[in-house]
């Protein structure tokens, strides 16, 4: 079949029409076929489906043309959507500081036995919540109630010695004023008695030796002696009951040196009841108990550590950096995540701002003085006090982290 042959037969299919039957053509072979028509076949098909790929691609430009005003309006819509986002963001955030290098805080007490001692009871258990004064351990007592026995009775000791000299003060205050009027009573005695010898005496040496005897003279003499030897007597007397006052206050002396072992006494009886009422450690205010390293059965000294309780107040330390602090000051509000609790939605204020960095407390702070220095961002802790959010039903442990965010105007 020729070209033309199959042009007609195509234009008579696209009009309805029947085509009319090719004339036979003597080259054909027996079957009707022939070889050159073969050929020329292959070469339309060819033929058609390039131009069948042309029509595509240019339907297809066509197409894609139409398109491209869409594509472009799209683009253009994202991008100002993108545009509307940042601005939007940047608006709502602009007053914003934030930080993850956050934790909880709080004061943790530690709990140290004050008496040594055997742990006969341990009341409490790991994380329990206390109240103030709550009994916490039992250490065994009998040790410190025989101190304290012991104490009694040094203390009544002491308050009898005490009370005996007291009456010896109130008697000394009469007796020696008495007994100075006595020895000036004995002293004026014996002067006068002096005075009678002295006139024996002298009378017998007046006499002739016929009108005395040896005797008498002797007596006379011995006499004026011991008169004088009276006086010198009643005199030292006088002078040893003459300093009246002092030995008042010698004897109110020793009231007072026994009255200071009363108190001695008194005071180490304080001190074994104190010891005593330390055999049972209470809980100096409500807390959680945490760091437990007691049992029952130990032996524990003073001072030796057994509890922390950790108080309920919680606080949040934010380790801002120092180029976020120049807009933040007391008081403004904070919104805080906590990342063990994301359902918790915390609201608190600036409380304070730590006037020294990090770095300035540690155990070895930075020398620049020195070598060379390569600058370092430093953090400054701030304490945020939380407002609201708090559930108590959920126990913020201490040290968890934190994202506060501090709206700075």
């Amino acid at each position: 079949m020729t070209d033309t042959d199959i042009d007609t037969e195509h234009d008579a299919a696209s009009h309805g029409e029947a085509a009319p039957p090719a004339a036979k053509d003597p080259s054909m072979d027996g079957g009707g076929n022939n070889p050159a028509d073969g050929d020329k076949a292959k070469a339309a098909d060819a033929s058609g489906d390039k131009a069948k790929e042309s029509a595509d691609d240019t339907a297809g430009e066509e197409t894609r043309k139409k398109r491209r005003p869409l594509i472009v309006t799209i683009g253009i819509g994202v991008v100002a959507v993108l545009i509307a986002s940042g601005l939007y963001y940047w608006i709502e955030n602009r007053n914003l500081e934030s930080t993850d290098d956050a934790y909880t805080d709080g004061r943790a007490i530690n709990i140290a036995s004050q008496v040594t001692g055997t742990v006969l009871s341990l009341d409490v258990t790991d994380n329990q919540f206390v109240k103030k004064d709550q009994l916490l351990i039992h250490i065994d007592p009998r040790q410190y109630v025989n101190d304290r026995d012991q104490a009694e009775g040094a203390l009544a000791t002491a308050k009898a010695q005490f009370a005996g000299q007291q009456l010896g003060a109130e008697i000394a205050r009469k007796n020696f004023p008495a007994q100075l009027e006595q020895a000036q009573a004995q002293l004026a005695t014996a002067k006068a008695n002096l005075a009678k010898a002295q006139a024996d005496y002298d009378r017998q040496q007046s006499l002739p030796k016929l009108a005395t005897s040896q005797q008498d003279v002797d007596a006379a003499t011995a006499a004026l002696k011991q008169a004088q030897a009276q006086v010198m007597l009643a005199d030292a007397q006088v002078m040893q009951n003459s300093p009246v006052p002092q030995r008042i206050g010698e004897t109110d002396a020793q009231v007072g040196q026994l009255k200071g072992q009363v108190e001695q006494a008194q005071g180490r009886l304080e001190q074994a009841n104190l010891n005593l009422s330390w055999t049972l450690v209470r809980a100096p205010q409500d807390g959680w108990i945490t760091k437990r390293n007691v049992e029952a059965g130990n032996y524990i000294t003073a001072g030796q550590q057994i509890f922390s309780i950790v108080a309920p107040e919680v606080w949040i330390t934010a380790n801002f950096k120092e180029s976020q602090l120049a807009d933040m000051r007391k008081g403004q509000p904070v919104r805080i995540k906590i990342d063990a609790y994301p359902s918790l939605d915390l609201r608190g204020h600036v409380d304070s701002i730590q006037l020294g960095s990090g770095s300035k407390f540690t155990a070895f702070p930075p020398e620049n003085a020195t070598g060379n220095f390569v600058k370092v961002v430093q953090r400054v802790p701030v304490k945020i006090v939380i407002d609201s959010g708090l559930d108590p039903n959920i126990p913020l442990p201490l040290g968890i982290s934190a994202d506060p965010t501090v709206t700075v105007r």
